[in-house]
């Protein structure tokens, strides 16, 4: 793992406040602890201090917002190219691409600096969807998707690295929780934007719709981000990178979660090929463990991390949320789809309860933990919520009202939004500032990996379920044609055959096949939610820091002791 020195940059205004001096590189007038301090700020300093956000939270917004876009529109895209196998890998492949990238991308930016590799996850981010919106077949797409996710797995590192350098662990909470809203801001407006460009327009829409806001994002960060730029030469960069690493932690992700995807479908789960698959994925891990610890020099995921009970316990709360606030993001809508007869567009209207409340609580979380310092609290509400949330969702079948749809999203949605910052504040309160990228980094390659199986297990158990349910559909009447095109894989890229059943006794039988199968995967959530319970009793309840220290980044061997270039913050 590379070195950072470390110099205090706190400061003081005449009330008293802390006011990181961070800034200051950027010829600023040094960004205040609150944003009420902020708008006494010189015009010129607000302004640019403004813009610095605006292009951290663009390139946010269009990370997330295509983790869920295409939640309502992959029915219409699967039909549009012919390929009902499809339908899992379109959000399979970005979350895969951006649960393999994402610890490459933060330690890449250790080695050459934030800005840099900021630019760079953008640009891919900018060709990865014009890729997808001129796909035309299904293959294509998944490549332009797992380039895509690529890119947005580096985004979502890299921005929350970057907030965490400029700010103090006690700060930083309320700049998170800014973030958090434009997160949920996109999850929410996601399905809704892809359901109404699907219905509409064209689903092309639902990627070309990036490009304007990453060619902003992208002159935005050229013009005003000016973080440590340590010049590290190729040559050397390339050297200090982790390759064995690298190419493990990639093969365990995409050989595991290939082999679950396989399972049970493309191949019985005995077959040579899912087994190989699955062996083969976790003998990867067991190769990364070993370059952590004995061969990387400069190693993605510090196994030192993992000596601390607290540390294990917040990445397992952080993988048990990223698990399950993604299910209900993308199979919520499946559900009203295919249940409820909703259109995308209805469908994307009627998830906004959960993303809004999500959005709401994370700005709650934020605010709470930037006033008091209090976090552990919020994660033990949060992990209850979501898990009483989700387990609620086990009871929604064809007669379910939409009054108990919506109530069920709030109390999810409460219960994820308040856990998207504190289990990362609660890290980061365990670790040192220059350790602070990689352990984020680690626990956004986790949440991300919970995030990818979620989609791809979640689907396997749906799929699985749907041809479980082939008996009772074929009994009910249904024809072989549309037996086959209503069961397993096929199932959920065929929902808009629903429509066109008239029989009742048909349409009954297939609206409570989809409600049954959806009701397997809410069990599995809710169990991994109750695993993110047991995990929260271990944390470790810390003082948060309201000392600020600029992070250098660069391959530095020999940095200054923190307890030397560190002064005490004023008060």
């Amino acid at each position: 793992m590379s070195k950072e020195a470390s110099s205090t940059t706190a400061g003081a205004t005449d009330d008293g406040n802390e006011l990181p001096r961070q800034l200051e590189q950027y010829e600023l007038e040094p960004l205040p602890a609150s944003l009420d301090v902020a708008l006494d700020e010189p015009p010129r300093s607000r302004f640019r201090i403004l813009a610095i956000m605006v292009a951290l939270s663009l390139s946010l917004f269009v990370a997330a917002l295509d983790q869920t876009i295409t939640a309502t529109a992959i029915p219409t895209i699967a039909s549009k190219l012919h390929s009902a196998a499809g339908y899992t890998w379109i959000g399979g492949a970005y979350l895969l691409g951006n649960a393999a990238g994402s610890p490459i991308w933060a330690k890449l930016s250790d080695i050459w600096g934030r800005k840099l590799l900021l630019l760079l996850a953008v640009a891919l981010f900018f060709v990865s969807s014009i890729i997808c919106g001129v796909a035309v077949n299904m293959q294509m797409l998944i490549a332009g998707r797992a380039l895509q996710g690529t890119a947005g797995g580096g985004l979502l590192q890299l921005v929350t690295i970057t907030v965490s350098d400029l700010f103090s662990v006690r700060h930083r909470s309320l700049y998170l929780g800014l973030l958090e809203f434009i997160w949920a801001l996109a999850g929410g407006t996601g399905p809704l934007i892809g359901g109404a460009f699907s219905e509409y327009v064209s689903w092309r829409w639902c990627f070309f719709v990036n490009l304007p806001v990453c060619a902003i994002a992208f002159v935005l960060l050229c013009l005003y981000l000016d973080v440590h730029n340590p010049k590290t030469r190729m040559l050397e960069g390339f050297q200090a990178i982790d390759w064995f690493g690298s190419l493990s932690i990639l093969g365990l992700t995409l050989m595991l979660l290939l082999g679950l995807q396989f399972g049970g479908e493309t191949f019985s789960w005995s077959s040579p090929q899912v087994i190989c698959l699955i062996v083969f994925g976790f003998l990867c891990s067991l190769l990364f463990i070993y370059s952590e610890k004995r061969l990387a020099k400069y190693p993605l995921m510090p196994m030192e991390l993992f000596n601390c009970t607290s540390n294990i316990a917040s990445l397992l709360v952080a993988s048990a949320h990223g698990f399950v606030f993604i299910a209900g993001e993308y199979y919520i809508p499946l559900y009203l789809q295919s249940v409820k007869g909703a259109s995308p567009m209805r469908s994307g209207l009627l998830l906004l309860p959960l993303d809004l409340s999500e959005a709401a609580f994370g700005i709650v979380a934020g605010i709470v933990i930037h006033r008091t310092g209090r976090y552990l609290e919020l994660i033990w509400i949060g992990v209850v919520g979501l898990t009483v949330g989700t387990g609620l969702y086990i009871t929604l079948d064809a007669s379910s009202s939409l009054g108990q749809v919506v109530g069920f999203q709030l109390i999810a949605g409460m219960g994820a939004g308040l856990l998207f910052q504190s289990p990362i504040i609660a890290l980061q309160a365990m670790v040192s500032q220059e350790d602070t990228a990689t352990a984020t980094a680690t626990m956004g390659f986790l949440r991300n990996m919970a995030t990818a199986a979620s989609i791809v297990i979640g689907g396997v158990v749906f799929q699985n379920s749907m041809s479980l349910q082939s008996s009772k559909l074929r009994a009910a009447g249904l024809s072989d044609t549309l037996l086959n095109e209503l069961s397993g894989a096929s199932a959920a890229a065929n929902i808009a055959l629903v429509d066109t059943v008239k029989n009742p006794v048909e349409l009954k039988a297939i609206k409570a096949a989809f409600a049954w199968s959806l009701r397997n995967m809410w069990i599995l959530n809710t169990c991994m939610a109750a695993c993110g319970i047991v995990g929260s009793i271990f944390i470790s309840r810390q003082r948060l820091s309201k000392e600020h220290t600029e992070t250098k980044t660069g391959l530095k061997k020999d940095p200054l002791p923190v307890a030397e270039s560190a002064a005490p913050a004023i008060p």
